[in-house]
């Protein structure tokens, strides 16, 4: 059914449509892609998390730190530092103080067709450098 053109609205209500379809199938390819990485890559620098740093210029954020794509085919934020004990001890191993975090993100559909087709030619990358490895 097309929009009507005596209320432009139903354009904008049809094009929302779509971009949730697009997303929705594009969320299924992701993830089909991501169960075929065996084992899932960790996340570079980090100490405990697995996760693909995703790029997609012109969609950075001064709110929104790494994206990384999970082991479960969705998208988060990396945050890492450091987590200092509110009391004074005597560390010596800088890795118990380390915090790694993935905090799930929530992304608009447009936004999300984004940045699952990125992700989706980075798992494809991952993959055929593998398969070449042997």
């Amino acid at each position: 059914m097309s929009p009507r053109a005596d209320d432009p609205l139903e354009f904008k209500y049809d094009a929302d449509a779509v971009l949730e379809r697009a997303a929705d199938r594009l969320r299924a390819v992701l993830q089909g892609a991501v169960a075929g990485l065996d084992p899932f890559p960790p996340f570079p620098g980090a100490f405990f998390s697995y996760g693909i740093e995703i790029d997609v210029p012109g969609l950075e954020s001064p709110d929104r730190g790494c994206v990384v794509l999970g082991e479960d085919g969705e998208f988060y934020e990396m945050q890492m530092g450091t987590e200092l004990p509110g009391f004074e001890l005597d560390i010596t191993d800088p890795v118990a103080m380390r915090k790694e975090e993935l905090k799930p993100l929530e992304l608009h559909p447009q936004e999300y067709v984004i940045y699952a087709y990125n992700a989706i030619a980075k798992v494809v990358e991952i993959m055929m450098e593998r398969a070449e490895r042997g």
